[in-house]
């Protein structure tokens, strides 16, 4: 009877540490696993943070009839024209060697402020013109000796013909120049990639506790039935997960960092039509003069021909001498740091966003002396960055935005999503806001990204209802150098989708716009994800001009 009670007692004592041991590793998940969607209701994956079926938040968004009619709107507007014709070998595929585009409506001369047509011509590798548009072209005109640059609409007219339309802005010898980034061909395989296979960009967590650590995959959408962490962020919704640890629960997560690129995502056929130097921003010639002579015209032509263009004015701007002109509005250039230190006394700045706004951060820091970078012992090229100048009171801040991001390593504790750290600014006149968010959603649907600047658009509305005074910037996307296999992660194609949605969704909130887009493509540098240090400083001059403005 002894051993029986004694092997009783023991079993109950048992009994009851592996329910206390139960309550607290739940207790552990469910830290994880509420949060709010994006109509504002609480939700909760049976109070656990494992959801065991695959979950794309994109898909699964709340959204309310004007969001909706406003994504149906701008997906609408994003749809590019590609012909269903079936495959298409390489050799029936858009050649930009054979080409060509001829100055339509060519004159003696023109005067600056007139219109510019161009038709383009495409044909395949047989010499063939073809019967289909989709290409993806880009197109500006230049004076090399004037370091002077601007860019071109195109129109597809969907039968092998383009048109490129330009504002001549500076007088002298302005030649044209038209490319061909992407072939109808290529265009079709990124639109499939897209949609398909948004995971080809993958990212991992460390998790650790104690000596025991374990690396998972992460996503905003994972693909199986493997037990997930939810990750999503209560206040915005949205979306992120992690595959589930094997030992240790959802809150032991550390880290975030780039896992790497996903291989062989194309078929050989697919391969041809992402060739350098072959079909990726290769030049189109003309078949007769390049260009043309462009003569002054008087101020008040030149403001008339201004007018009839309305509020939409494009191009934005020009170079000219190697210094950016915006036609809205006068820019001051900031050549000395000490204009710039008079500029930004006694403000608080904050950058938000991707590497190429932490540009500016560099930038800054590097041009103006009493801006002294205070070291926080952040990781390199990820931060958060803080930089101070005690003398004139200034403050400049950077910090990236929350996942997807493709960065090194990111603690959890620094992920950090652009709309929650604006809610938490006061704002005011010694306030100013940048953000640029954009590259590390190439790879996604679009959905995605509309989902990330919707709550960013509302908190920053919100910022400006309560200090209207406070300065928001956002510096759009710009084009890059492209190869075989950056183009299937970080095409023009994919950026410019997602510059258009950008201009959209932020057009008549009350914030100031640096068209890095035209910018870069005007200028004539190479294109580079980082774009060099000229461009860079007139990005900067532009920014500082909206915060300083001249007096009128």
């Amino acid at each position: 009877f002894f051993f029986f009670f004694f092997f009783f007692v023991l079993f109950c004592f048992l009994w009851f540490l592996f329910l206390c041991f139960s309550l607290q590793y739940l207790d552990h998940e469910t830290v994880a696993a509420t949060f709010i969607d994006s109509s504002g209701q609480f939700v909760s994956s049976q109070m656990t943070g494992i959801s065991r079926n695959p979950y794309c938040g994109y898909e699964h968004q709340t959204l309310s009839s004007r969001e909706r009619m406003e994504e149906d709107s701008l997906l609408a507007a994003l749809q590019w024209q590609v012909p269903d014709v079936g495959p298409v070998p390489f050799l029936k595929s858009t050649d930009p060697s054979s080409s060509y585009f001829v100055i339509l409506n060519s004159a003696a001369f023109f005067k600056v402020g007139s219109q510019l047509e161009v038709l383009v011509h495409v044909q395949d590798f047989q010499r063939k013109p073809k019967k289909y548009g989709g290409d993806y072209l880009q197109a500006r005109i230049h004076s090399p000796k004037l370091q002077a640059g601007a860019v071109g609409r195109v129109v597809d007219y969907q039968n092998g013909f383009y048109k490129v339309f330009f504002t001549l802005l500076w007088p002298g010898k302005v030649k044209v120049s038209i490319s061909l980034v992407h072939p109808t061909e290529g265009i079709r395989v990124l639109q499939h990639l897209q949609e398909e296979k948004p995971h080809r960009v993958y990212f991992k967590s460390l998790f650790r506790s104690g000596r025991i650590s374990e690396t998972t995959e992460c996503n905003v959408c994972l693909p199986g039935s493997l037990p997930l962490c939810n990750f999503t962020d209560l206040y915005t919704g949205e979306p992120w997960f992690c595959f589930k640890p094997k030992k240790l629960p959802c809150s032991s997560r550390i880290n975030h960092f780039k896992g790497g690129y996903l291989k062989g995502l194309l078929t050989t056929a697919e391969n041809a039509f992402f060739q350098s130097g072959v079909n990726i921003k290769m030049p189109i010639n003309s078949s007769g003069p390049d260009w043309v002579t462009v003569i002054p015209t008087s101020i008040k032509e030149m403001k008339n021909s201004e007018l009839s263009q309305g509020s939409g004015i494009f191009p934005s701007g020009y170079y000219y001498k190697d210094q950016w002109r915006p036609r809205k509005f006068k820019m001051r250039q900031f050549n000395d740091p000490d204009n710039i230190t008079e500029c930004l006394q006694r403000k608080v700045v904050y950058l938000f966003g991707d590497s190429t706004i932490r540009q500016w951060f560099e930038y800054l820091t590097a041009f103006v002396p009493d801006l002294v970078e205070f070291n926080l012992g952040s990781p390199k090229n990820v931060g958060p960055f803080l930089a101070v100048d005690q003398k004139h009171n200034i403050l400049l801040k950077y910090r990236c935005h929350g996942p997807p991001i493709r960065f090194t390593t990111v603690f959890s504790s620094e992920l950090r999503y652009v709309a929650n750290e604006l809610n938490g600014i006061v704002g005011g006149k010694n306030t100013v806001v940048a953000i640029a968010i954009w590259s590390h959603f190439s790879t996604f649907p679009l959905e995605v990204y509309i989902r990330r600047l919707r709550n960013i658009r509302r908190a920053v509305v919100q910022l400006l209802d309560r200090s209207p005074k406070t300065v928001v910037v956002i510096r759009t996307a710009n084009p890059q150098e492209l190869g075989p296999e950056v183009s299937l992660f970080n095409s023009d194609w994919y950026n410019f989708q997602l510059d258009t949605i950008l201009r959209k969704m932020f057009s008549g909130v009350g914030v100031y716009l640096v068209d890095a887009w035209e910018m870069t493509l005007a200028h004539y540098l190479p294109h580079k994800l980082h774009p060099d240090e000229v461009i860079v400083k007139n990005q900067l001059d532009m920014f500082l001009s909206f915060v300083c403005p001249l007096e009128t």
